[in-house]
């Protein structure tokens, strides 16, 4: 098998079904049974591979993270309750007090208000760099850093940086690259190839096919040795290569009780098979919609990095096999220009998500990023007068007429 969609079909399970089901059944239930006390024992110290308890194996859960594996090719998968999950999972996992890592204001809202609000008191220092500027990065980095941050399209900036760039500093100093890749879907986005050690998603969005569920995957590429973190130095001796997934699954996964409900690695089993046909046709939605906005008077910028205009244009067509995702942004004159516009929509949704097969609008400075004052909003790429629209797989005429109706005055 060498296709995308006929890896996420056909991943065999790790045991065969007793009733030969052709879709992995949800296994909802919190605790298996074993037959003697040795054998609970053994599960429990590691020696046999069995499930237990919920909040640690699944069923349900571990085929969908079995399918992931076969589509992306990684060393080892863990699927959690989100993408914010995924995200604090793995900081969590591979730094301490007194560390830091580097990332960029250009980051979804929640995840700074993860680093800023959250870790910071955690004892763990969030280091801000201009990634359109790599040797900023490199002025950041001193003995406690761990890791790289970024996003592959930042969200809502959409600005790409240039990956192989990133990973050759992480490597000159052989700290982590970490990345949240779900505006770039592992569908057409190789995150190995371009040197990536850890990738986040939130399976919310495009995996789960269509807004049906919550969840979240961390993915371990296999490339980074992890003796070189402290914090992980004693289980490298121990696990070699699977240091990180083990410490993960065998304390902090555990510790914070982020497991995937089975119900919902059973929605996003099936979503992950349909996945290469929304992403197309929502790619080519939004390309579409992009073109259309730039030929309106009432837009003052589209930003899209699929438009030639973009000065992500020639570095996202490298990256991302000629795809540049289904999220765009564009803006008007001023705040209360965006609020008539979205308060006019027949058709597109007013909503918060990706990925969603509807399409759906935001303003993302008193959404999102309401928490945060006028200057910081600035500093992070998000000005009062910007609109979101995350592309749904609809017939895109529909969703342009709607989109011009609204921008009439």
């Amino acid at each position: 098998m060498a296709g995308f969609t006929t890896k996420a079909i056909h991943t065999p399970y790790l045991k065969k079904d007793v009733h030969g089901s052709l879709q992995m059944p949800v296994y909802d239930s919190v605790t298996f049974e074993f037959e003697s006390a040795e054998e609970i024992e053994a599960a429990f110290m590691g020696q046999k591979p069995r499930h237990a308890y919920s909040r640690i194996t699944n069923p349900t859960v571990e085929h969908l993270e079995q399918k992931i594996k076969n589509v992306s090719g990684a060393l080892a998968v863990v699927a959690v309750s989100s993408g914010m999950a995924a995200i604090a999972n793995t900081v969590m996992n591979i730094a301490q007090k007194g560390d830091n890592i580097i990332t960029t204001k250009y980051v979804f809202g929640n995840t700074y208000s993860l680093f800023e609000k959250t870790l910071a008191p955690w004892g763990l220092e969030t280091r801000y760099a201009d990634f359109s500027k790599p040797e900023t990065i490199e002025k950041l980095i001193n003995k406690n850093t761990k890791a790289i941050f970024f996003e592959t399209i930042t969200n809502p900036q959409l600005e790409v940086v240039d990956i192989k760039i990133l990973s050759s500093i992480a490597r000159k100093y052989s700290i982590l690259l970490i990345s949240d890749t779900t505006l770039t879907p592992i569908y057409f986005f190789n995150s190995k190839d371009l040197g990536i050690d850890i990738e986040v998603i939130s399976s919310t969005k495009y995996i789960s096919g269509g807004a049906t569920s919550v969840g979240g995957i961390i993915i371990d590429n296999g490339i980074y040795d992890w003796s070189k973190i402290a914090k992980l130095e004693n289980d490298a001796k121990k696990f070699g290569p699977f240091a990180f997934i083990t410490k993960l699954k065998r304390e902090v996964y555990r510790n914070l009780g982020s497991c995937l409900s089975p119900h919902n690695a059973y929605l996003q089993s099936i979503g992950l098979e349909t996945l290469a046909l929304r992403a197309d046709k929502s790619c080519s939605n939004a390309l579409t919609i992009a073109k259309s906005l730039g030929k309106s008077k009432r837009v003052v910028k589209v930003n899209y990095p699929g438009l030639e205009s973009s000065p992500y244009h020639l570095i996202s067509d490298k990256q991302f096999s000629g795809k540049f995702g289904a999220l765009l942004t564009f803006e008007l004159e001023s705040r209360e220009k965006c609020f008539s516009f979205l308060n006019k929509l027949k058709l597109v949704r007013r909503a918060t998500n990706i990925q969603d097969n509807k399409t759906l609008a935001l303003h993302p400075a008193s959404t999102i990023f309401c928490e945060y004052s006028p200057q910081l909003k600035l500093e992070m790429g998000v000005p009062d007068t910007l609109i979101r629209i995350a592309v749904g797989i609809e017939d895109v005429e529909d969703i342009i007429d709607d989109i011009k109706q609204a921008l009439e005055e």
